[in-house]
């Protein structure tokens, strides 16, 4: 296994996420994943934490999360750290919905925007995805935009379906929970008006957004299920999944030759590598987990279904030239026609 540089322990990013994981898991995820200089501002005291550590802390603890939801990415990751290597995060996906009744979450985008923006996130492209009925907002990192991992946050229009589906959205997501607390809203205004927080108000932060990407609503009623999944896989996915991330991405130096390796070793690897319309970000991913959720049968009672849950991605992004400065820099785009296909990973009945 490698070692973390010493000099590393003693970053910031490196005490925060031990006061909030602990060391073990601390010096797991450094070892796995690939974390730029620029965010290895040593320690000082007082302590404050920079929006940009911060909002790396938790990306690091939300990829961790991800594997231990999808098998198959864990595979993959134990063997390239094997072969010395490590992951380039490069985005997370979430799945929202704008709907009648979201329950006490906010609605679409903005269950995630009020704590991505203080946290240094802004919308840098709208990605129409209309054969999903849904619109797709790419955060990506004021600061450090090529080294801290974007998000890929989907909308899903329920309006634009049918009176019975949109009565199942509503039975599904009128029951969600705010995962914020009041103390955290209190921190995440702070956070947006002064760029940073001290230590102990930044580690106690981090759990409760850490904490928003999962399940905020109550067990569905599997007829209600049934009828969303008639409709729209990518809503059938979030009544079980909810705002769990639906795949996080790697980046890889060439997806063609990542995909025909992992086919190859009999891994279920998507069949095709998505190319954008410019060519120069190309994608794929395993297909999605397979995973046991419950269920409110008719007569009341839990039953279990075998569904899709969450998968991993791969991407290649190329560097491009800035028109408007002549300097080279990593196509941090996405592409509506790649993502409609990398959201099919997910379109299976139960």
């Amino acid at each position: 296994m490698a070692h973390v540089n010493a000099n590393v322990e003693t970053s910031q990013l490196w005490q925060l996420l031990e006061a909030v994981a602990g060391q073990a898991s601390t010096r797991s995820l450094f070892n796995m994943i690939e974390v730029d200089d620029t965010l290895l501002t040593a320690a000082v005291r007082p302590a404050t934490v920079p929006r940009l550590v911060l909002a790396q802390a938790m990306n690091m603890l939300l990829f961790a999360k991800n594997l231990e939801a999808v098998p198959e990415g864990k595979t993959y990751v134990t063997a390239k750290l094997a072969e010395g290597g490590k992951v380039v995060f490069d985005h997370g996906a979430l799945r929202t919905v704008t709907a009648a009744d979201t329950g006490a979450l906010p609605m679409g985008e903005q269950a995630f925007k009020r704590f991505l923006e203080p946290l240094g996130f802004a919308v840098a492209g709208v990605y129409p995805l209309p054969r999903l009925k849904m619109t797709g907002r790419a955060y990506c990192h004021q600061d450090a935009p090529e080294v801290v991992a974007q998000f890929f946050v989907s909308e899903l229009h329920a309006d634009q379906f049918s009176p019975a589906f949109q009565a199942a959205v509503n039975e599904v997501l009128g029951s969600s929970r705010d995962p914020l607390s009041a103390r955290a809203k209190e921190l995440l205004a702070k956070l947006a008006d002064a760029r940073a927080l001290p230590f102990a108000e930044a580690a106690e932060l981090l759990p409760e957004l850490v904490g928003c990407f999962d399940v905020q609503h109550a067990t569905p009623r599997l007829a209600a299920y049934q009828i969303l999944l008639e409709e729209s896989a990518e809503m059938a996915w979030i009544s079980t999944e909810g705002n769990a991330f639906n795949h996080a991405t790697d980046h890889v130096e060439d997806v063609f030759a990542v995909a025909d390796a992992l086919r190859a070793q009999g891994l279920p690897i998507k069949d095709k590598v998505e190319v954008s319309a410019a060519g120069s970000v190309r994608q794929t991913a395993f297909k999605a987990t397979r995973v046991e959720r419950e269920f409110i049968a008719a007569d009341g009672s839990c039953v279990t279904r075998v569904v899709p849950g969450s998968f991993y991605e791969f991407i290649t992004r190329d560097r491009i030239v800035d028109p408007a400065t002549g300097e080279s820099k990593l196509d941090l785009r996405f592409d509506s026609s790649n993502a409609q296909g990398i959201f099919k990973m997910t379109a299976a009945a139960c």
